[in-house]
């Protein structure tokens, strides 16, 4: 993912893993850790279709030294950089510096020109979702005993449906109104709330199992599980018209099941659509001068900046 600070310009910045750099503006590069970066140009798409004469190449890092000779770089003969391996430390300004001549073709007087090429380049991470589920059953009278031990019974048999995918139900509750349904009269009804959420007891064993990151294979699981309670629910819709002669006491509203994703991100990473708008979905490493201690989706700025790395999880 590859963008200039300002404006997308009509030329394509990004062409078979290429991204060229722009002497008016610095170009926002986003990696995802652990894979290695597109190709960053040390050249504008309009020169590079040019013919250049004796270009040299200066890559520096973020650290403010020359990149050549790092083990984790891959720089070629034309000036084109690799970072392998992306991790939050790697964030930051990459800048490279072009020198070439210019030979007048009448005269053969040689001008050597520079010009420099400014890439911001952040690791970032895809978000790790939980989904908030609504649903509502409709219940004899609110102060029913059976109305709390029901409410205990369905979390347990959702959380066995979904236990082998290593996620399970949190932050779950309910709350008893009474609701007018026009041409019905009055009805009572639970509220319930609850989420759907990836890191159960186990889940980092699951983890390790695949190569470096997991937030991919936490998602998969995660959307897994909200299918099969999803499936669970609108089968109470078919028992209830097919299978059971007497209507239990508590029992399902039809198509009041209702979800909705929520993000999170990891510890040292945060979301922010002004400042990384064209990663607006990803979490992106946080900014020197702040941090994130937990899975929330911002980065929280630091009273006294002292923190002059990427991806800080404390001040």
């Amino acid at each position: 993912r590859a963008v200039p600070k300002e404006e997308q310009h009509s030329v394509d910045l990004i062409e078979k893993n290429y991204v060229y750099g722009d002497t008016k503006h610095e170009v926002n590069v986003y990696v995802k850790v652990f894979t290695n970066s597109p190709f960053l140009v040390c050249m504008d798409l309009a020169r590079s279709q040019e013919e250049v004469i004796d270009p040299k190449y200066l890559w520096i890092g973020p650290d403010g030294k020359n990149l050549e000779g790092r083990t984790y770089v891959n720089l070629t003969e034309t000036g084109k950089l690799m970072v392998m391996g992306f991790k939050e430390f790697m964030s930051g300004a990459y800048t490279c510096t072009l020198s070439h001549k210019i030979i007048e073709t009448t005269t053969q007087e040689e001008r050597e020109m520079f010009e420099a090429y400014k890439f911001m380049v952040y690791a970032y991470r895809e978000a790790d979702h939980t989904y908030q589920v609504f649903v509502r059953f409709t219940t004899k009278e609110c102060e029913l005993e059976a109305n709390s031990q029901f409410f205990e019974e369905l979390k347990r048999i959702l959380n066995i449906i979904i236990s082998d995918l290593t996620c399970h139900i949190i932050e779950s509750s309910y709350k008893c109104h009474s609701v007018r349904i026009p041409k019905q009269g009055l009805s009572h009804e639970l509220f319930v709330s609850f989420q759907v959420n990836p890191f159960a007891p186990g889940w980092e064993e699951v983890c390790h199992q695949v190569p470096y990151d997991c937030e991919d294979a936490t998602n998969m699981r995660v959307q897994e599980a909200r299918d099969r309670i999803g499936e669970f629910f609108s089968k109470q819709t078919y028992a209830l018209k097919h299978e059971f002669q007497t209507v239990p006491t508590i029992h399902y509203v039809d198509n009041s099941f209702s979800v909705t994703h929520i993000d999170s991100c990891r510890p040292g990473f945060g979301k922010n659509d002004i400042t990384h708008r064209n990663c607006a979905s990803c979490c992106v490493v946080c900014d020197p001068g702040t941090y994130s201690p937990n899975n929330e989706v911002t980065c929280q700025a630091c009273t006294r900046p002292r923190v002059k790395k990427y991806g800080a999880r404390s001040c």
